[in-house]
C-alpha cells in the first residue's frame, strides 16, 4: 500500500485517538489522574500531521513509493527523540507539571509500539479497503 498524505493523516488521527487513548490510560491513573498523558498524544499526533507532509515528499523518491517497517522504525525513534528534546527543554503549553524523562519514553515506546503493532494487523483486517486506498478509512 502507498499511503496518500490524506490517508496517512486519517490512519494517524484514528491510531492515536483510540490505540494512543487505551494505552495511555494506565499512565493516567499512575499519575493520579493527570491527563499529561493524553496532552503529549495530542502534541504527537500534531508534530506527527506535520512530520507526515514530509514523510510524503520523501516517499515519492523510493522505487515503490511506499515505506518499508525498518523506515517506520526509523521514523519512530526520530518523532520521539524528537519530541523528547522538545519536551524536556521547552515549556509546552498545556503541560503543567514535569513527567520524568524515563516514564515519557516508556510511555511512547508502550504507545508507538502498540499503534505499528495494530497498523500493521488490525488496520487491515478492519479496514480491509483502507489498504487499497491510499491509507483512507473513510
Amino acid at each position: 500500500m502507498t499511503p496518500t498524505l490524506f490517508g496517512r493523516w486519517q490512519t494517524r488521527i484514528l491510531l492515536f485517538a483510540i490505540v494512543g487513548s487505551i494505552v495511555s490510560l494506565p499512565f493516567f491513573f499512575l499519575m493520579g489522574n493527570n491527563p499529561i498523558f493524553f496532552i503529549f498524544l495530542a502534541y504527537l499526533a500534531g508534530i506527527g500531521l506535520i512530520w507526515d507532509v514530509l514523510y510524503n515528499y520523501l516517499q515519492r523518491y523510493r522505487w515503490d513509493h511506499d515505506w518499508p517497517a525498518a523506515m517506520q522504525l526509523l521514523a519512530g525513534i526520530w518523532e520521539g527523540v524528537f519530541f523528547g528534546v522538545l519536551f524536556t527543554f521547552f515549556l509546552l503549553p498545556g503541560i503543567p507539571t514535569a513527567v520524568p524523562l524515563w516514564l515519557y519514553l516508556v510511555h511512547y515506546s508502550l504507545v508507538w509500539c502498540a499503534i505499528f503493532i495494530v497498523s500493521q494487523s488490525l488496520m487491515r483486517l478492519i479496514f480491509p479497503r483502507w489498504r487499497f486506498n491510499g491509507g483512507q478509512w473513510l
